[in-house]
């Protein structure tokens, strides 16, 4: 390393087991890795979902947290509920991202959710989910459609109203946005001590954040990794997690 120079924050990324062969894969999508690369201005790590994991053992070498969306749903009975719809399930991811999300607000390790990342903060900390959405009388679908190209799943969808005086309004351009929409689940209950961030026009809580933590805690429920994270609305939520990383990477150092 150049003298004078700082290192780049290093970054876990929460990974997936995906039963696509035999044997089972551990995973992560590409565009994830590239909004850290690329935006957030980390060094990606890929954490591999492991049950009985010891999280502050994982905690000590990262600066960040980073909690991605996946195919899968937080398994029901994580946050006392039995299974109304047929998954798909990752119990395995779900036993290491609970308790990695419990030990980084700890040890205040910024933390930053998208879409199940999310939920995972939410259940974590003490929160509930609806298990489908667009079963809840008033609410609209805000699933993608199935069977197109990725960029095209990923298109705007409506909108979002950020709550005044909250993180999210100080942060973007303007308090209303256009985001995508491609999930089943969202948040019911809010877990104790979180604060909705942002709503969607049927209601659905967009984002939430954990005001007085000791590092960032901020989950969004749509996609600003996709398709560009170097978007104006992306990039402002993507740069704000560098800059809590390479505080947490200086406080360290």
């Amino acid at each position: 390393m150049i003298a004078g120079a700082a290192r780049r924050p290093l970054v876990g990324i929460a990974g997936c087991r995906r039963h696509a062969g035999d044997p089972p894969l551990h995973v992560t999508a590409e565009k994830y890795v590239a909004s850290v690369t690329r935006v957030v201005g980390g060094l990606p790590f890929i954490i591999p979902p492991l049950d009985g994991i010891d999280a502050g053992e994982v905690l000590d070498h990262l600066d960040g947290l980073y909690l991605p969306g996946a195919p899968s749903n937080v398994e029901p009975r994580r946050y006392g509920d039995e299974p109304t719809i047929d998954g798909p399930w990752d119990p395995a991811r779900d036993a290491t991202t609970l308790g990695l999300v419990r030990a980084a607000v700890e040890r205040g390790i910024p933390i930053f959710g998208i879409c199940r990342g999310l939920q995972e903060i939410n259940v974590a900390l003490g929160g509930t989910l609806h298990q489908a959405v667009h079963r809840l009388a008033g609410r609209r679908d805000h699933r993608c459609p199935s069977g197109v190209p990725h960029d095209e799943r990923y298109r705007v969808a409506h909108r979002v109203e950020s709550v005044r005086g909250g993180l999210l309004a100080a942060l973007l351009p303007e308090p209303s946005f256009a985001v995508n929409s491609a999930h089943d689940q969202a948040i019911d209950r809010l877990a104790p001590g979180l604060y909705a961030e942002a709503f969607a026009e049927d209601g659905t809580i967009e984002a939430a954040s954990l005001p007085g933590s000791r590092a960032l805690v901020l989950g969004v429920q749509w996609h600003p990794e996709s398709p560009d994270p170097t978007a104006p609305l992306s990039s402002c939520l993507f740069a704000h997690f560098g800059r809590a990383c390479r505080a947490r990477r200086d406080e360290r150092a």
